[in-house]
């Protein structure tokens, strides 16, 4: 299979100084947060690669990255071939554009109140010239309206009209207004009720079958992962740990974070299975650890672990960053 998206070793670093006059006064120098640092991944075509981690830890960032609302301080990303950073401000991005789409993760702030759905969800098309009239552009619409289980009366309300889980459908119709290839979908389920959850995750899935949809689905839920993910991704303070198939990363989690975050999901089966409770807190990410940035919350670290930053290599059909899986520690 060929990969539709690659990102290569993409960081993204943010000034979050003090006002110049401030840092003069109280004599502080500039500070950074590095919100995404050396992630590189592919996503293979009408498949779905997971991001999953703790709030903070870059996982939105990268989201941002791949559809192009930030720019990358380093790395570059590859959408079918060609590097988005080199397409410069004419047709080709455009093209590019119309193939990718964002789901956001709030679907009460994600629509213009003051729009009503119809003009929402034909925004996309009006702006990629893609259905000439009006009439043309009410039918398409109404067919997207019902794409996601809605009515096609649906289009002459306002998004207050709407609960939670319906706006987020109509998110996810002007998302796929454009015919995209390619979607990110940023947390799209976290803002809603568990039962609901379910009901955008079912369609999500079925547009992905009869669409041939590839996703990067970014999410703290690893239960809402385990239904919709085909590989897993963990991320930790801006960078990539593990990177493994969904099946081998729930049976057998290599990295001791991983471990921590399956560890914290209830065990509704009570198999009485030994757990480690996920200890301690994310570290500043203006003064990250030295070394691996876990090692303060590890119990397996060591000097190794927090003088020497590790690499995400492979490791028996794996990819993952850890000194102690390397050396055979665990």
């Amino acid at each position: 299979m060929t990969a539709l998206v690659q990102v290569h070793d993409l960081a993204k670093t943010f000034d979050v100084s003090a006002p110049w006059l401030n840092r003069v006064v109280e004599r502080k120098p500039r500070q950074f947060v590095h919100a995404v640092d050396g992630v590189s991944f592919a996503i293979e075509k009408g498949r779905t690669l997971a991001l999953v981690g703790e709030s903070g830890c870059g996982k939105s960032t990268v989201a941002r990255l791949l559809v192009g609302l930030y720019g990358p301080t380093r790395g570059r990303v590859e959408f079918d071939g060609q590097d988005t950073a080199t397409l410069g401000d004419g047709a080709a991005l455009r093209a590019v554009r119309r193939r990718m789409q964002m789901i956001f993760q709030d679907p009460y702030a994600s629509l213009n109140p003051r729009w009503k759905v119809l003009d929402i969800v034909a925004e996309p098309l009006r702006e990629h010239g893609l259905v000439e009239g009006e009439e043309a552009q009410r039918a398409r619409v109404s067919e997207l309206l019902q794409s996601v289980g809605l009515a096609a009366a649906d289009m002459e309300k306002f998004p207050h009209q709407f609960s939670g889980g319906q706006r987020q459908r109509i998110s996810i119709a002007r998302a796929l207004a454009t015919q995209p290839e390619f979607l990110v979908c940023d947390e799209p389920t976290s803002a809603l009720d568990v039962s609901v959850q379910a009901q955008v995750l079912n369609i999500m899935k079925d547009l992905q079958r009869a669409r041939g949809l590839t996703y990067l689905f970014i999410s703290h839920n690893l239960a809402v992962v385990r239904h919709v993910s085909d590989e897993v991704g963990v991320m930790y303070l801006g960078r990539l740990v593990e990177l493994a198939p969904k099946a081998e990363l729930f049976a057998r989690p290599r990295h001791p974070y991983t471990r921590m975050l399956l560890d914290a999901i209830p065990d509704i089966h009570m198999s009485g299975r030994a757990r480690t409770p996920v200890q301690g807190e994310v570290p500043n990410p203006l003064n990250p650890p030295a070394g691996c940035a876990f090692h303060p919350r590890c119990p397996h670290a060591n000097a190794r672990c927090s003088a020497e930053r590790p690499a995400l290599q492979s490791i028996a059909g794996i990819r993952i960053a850890c000194h102690a899986v390397e050396e055979g520690r665990i």
